[in-house]
């Protein structure tokens, strides 16, 4: 009896062993993507002497602030959290699957690639719920805008945090190592330089000497820009539009009431209402433009005021896709005005 018991139970051992080997053959397979390890070639992906990927071969680890991540190879549903890092995404060929939007609607340069894009809203907490509805594979953030909230994201999907960055160049460098696509980054930032000095040698053509000044519309005040802050330096700097001499060159930017506007009499005003929908903001501009003062400006006289929307230049000096879209708005105004 002891001996039958013994054989029995050192058969029931073998099938054990048998039935897990074939479990962990199958599950490697299942958890293998289609697409090879980026380390390997597509010709060595598609050669029939090579062995089939492994388990290991669908994720990467990368660096974060929390240290090493281990994440998808190939992510597929990504959510970048904060208002500009959707854009960044979107620069490198990747759409994410649901945003942070700080106005109604996308800005008219992202309307048709995000048009199946979620929109969570924006608030000091990520809307959660949402988030776990969109069933990300990778998200990717800021410190600084999410440090306080990586635990419960994590339980969502990885989670990378990255750098706090003064430049979005680098932030887009930052994003484009975690999707493993550096050259993709590289790329971007030429692209967009190369654009960059098109433009301000054609502007140079088309407005010469004249003064350019940036000009926002808020609830209470009206702020200019000066050519050492991001909207500012892009008129100023990357464009290479004439400031109005008389700008304080220690302040970043200024904020007037109406009545001091006039010390400031550029050529052109490229404006900008902080929020097109906000009836408070509305009505002040309406104010300003009945004013003598405004129509006393030889800006105004010569019909050389250019409105331009809140949505489109929100991330302006922040993002390539921002940059590009203000930038040939800028060249489609002057165009427009020799014409």
């Amino acid at each position: 009896m002891k001996q039958s018991k013994t054989a029995l139970s050192l058969i029931m051992i073998a099938l054990v062993a048998l039935v897990m080997a074939a479990c962990s053959g199958n599950n490697g397979q299942g958890n293998t993507t289609a697409t090879a390890s980026p380390s390997v070639s597509p010709e060595a992906s598609n050669s029939s002497s090579e062995p089939s990927a492994t388990a290991a071969d669908s994720v990467r680890t990368v660096a974060s602030e929390k240290g090493e991540i281990t994440i998808p190879a190939n992510p597929s549903r990504v959510i970048g959290l904060s208002v500009v890092y959707p854009e960044f995404l979107q620069a490198l060929g990747v759409t994410p699957i649901a945003v942070q939007n700080y106005h109604p609607e996308f800005p008219s340069y992202l309307e048709d690639a995000f048009k199946n894009t979620i929109k969570m809203g924006i608030a000091t907490t990520p809307d959660f719920e949402k988030i776990l509805a969109a069933a990300p594979d990778l998200i990717i953030t800021p410190v600084w805008w999410s440090d306080k909230d990586y635990d419960q994201l994590t339980k969502i999907a990885p989670t990378v945090l990255l750098p706090q960055r003064d430049d979005w160049r680098d932030e887009l460098k930052d994003i484009a190592g975690v999707l493993g696509k550096p050259e993709a980054a590289d790329k971007v930032i030429q692209d967009l330089v190369d654009h960059e000095q098109a433009a301000k040698e054609k502007l140079d053509t088309l407005v010469g000497d004249e003064t350019v000044m940036y000009m926002m519309i808020m609830p209470d005040g009206i702020v200019l820009y000066g050519e050492n802050i991001d909207r500012g330096s892009f008129v100023h700097k990357t464009l290479g539009l004439k400031a109005v001499e008389n700008f304080p060159q220690s302040e970043l930017s200024i904020t007037i009431s109406l009545e001091k506007l006039p010390e400031y009499n550029p050529d052109h005003i490229i404006l900008q209402m902080n929020d097109d929908s906000n009836e408070t903001i509305q009505n002040y501009y309406k104010e300003i433009q009945s004013s003598s003062l405004w129509k006393n400006m030889t800006a105004v006289k010569k019909n050389q005021v250019y409105l331009v929307g809140g949505e489109e230049w929100f991330n302006l000096g922040m993002s390539p896709l921002a940059n590009r879209f203000a930038i040939d708005a800028v060249l489609q105004i002057f165009e427009n005005k020799g014409q």
